[in-house]
């Protein structure tokens, strides 16, 4: 088929349907159970129209879902996830409206903290961001119920081990020259580490709040408000992974 813009490979095709991974999608089209109007393909690399072709995977019809990227700033005491079966309030409470397609958060973060989540159906985007050798870019700021000392933030910088491992941030410092607020980067892809990190030097946190996820800010996105990503910060996001 020669290749367009309306055009897209196969197995991105069945990825996007919901059916399976892009890797896993190859497999099948190898194995023979996926056809294109009618003729069974097992090239890799074929391309479809998703306008006009019919794909049929063991013999049900599949088309893919748009993909939706919310962006959202996170209230304290909301679940970050997309609904709670025992009804407490969750982000999935807020972005209701948002889209049709049913989309899930990229992460978690605490119940207590705050800041951006983003969700999405795009599966392996998702996948791709929480990767451990993306590390993406995350910046948080804490609030702590008593003065932090420059040598909580050296030993920040230097790491130690938790339960999950060895931990460490990328930036740390006091915002404004306030020891009770501080800023610090991680690429750890494993957001509910903070509070603990701050736990482990011996300080009670009041306050964690993530600014920053990747290239995404809260700029312009007050608190318990979303909005859908531009095509230029989805760009950036997918060019992080």
């Amino acid at each position: 088929m020669p290749d367009s813009t309306a055009t897209m490979r196969l197995n991105r095709y069945i990825a996007q349907a919901g059916v399976c991974s892009r890797r896993e999608a190859d497999v099948m089209i190898g194995a023979g159970v996926v056809s294109v109007n009618n003729k069974v393909i097992t090239t890799l690399g074929f391309k479809v129209d998703p306008t006009k072709d019919l794909v049929r995977v063991e013999g049900d019809t599949i088309r893919p879902e748009t993909m939706r990227y919310v962006l959202v700033n996170k209230p304290k005491n909301f679940l970050g996830i997309e609904n709670d079966p025992s009804g407490r309030r969750s982000v999935g409470d807020l972005i209701k409206n948002a889209c049709k397609e049913r989309i899930y958060p990229v992460d978690r973060i605490e119940k207590e903290s705050t800041g951006l989540i983003l969700f999405t159906n795009d599966g392996e985007l998702a996948k791709r961001l929480n990767h451990p050798k993306v590390g993406l870019r995350e910046l948080y700021h804490i609030t702590l119920a008593k003065k932090a000392n420059p040598e909580d933030l050296e030993k920040m910088l230097e790491g130690f081990v938790l339960d999950e491992g060895f931990v460490k941030a990328k930036e740390v410092a006091f915002v404004k020259n306030d020891p009770h607020d501080i800023g610090m980067e991680i690429h750890s892809n494993r957001s509910r580490i903070v509070r603990r990190m701050w736990e482990h030097l011996g300080h009670k946190v009041i306050k964690v709040d993530r600014v920053v996820y990747g290239p995404l800010t809260k700029k312009d996105l007050p608190r318990g408000h979303w909005r859908h990503l531009t095509k230029e910060e989805l760009n950036m996001l997918r060019m992080t992974t």
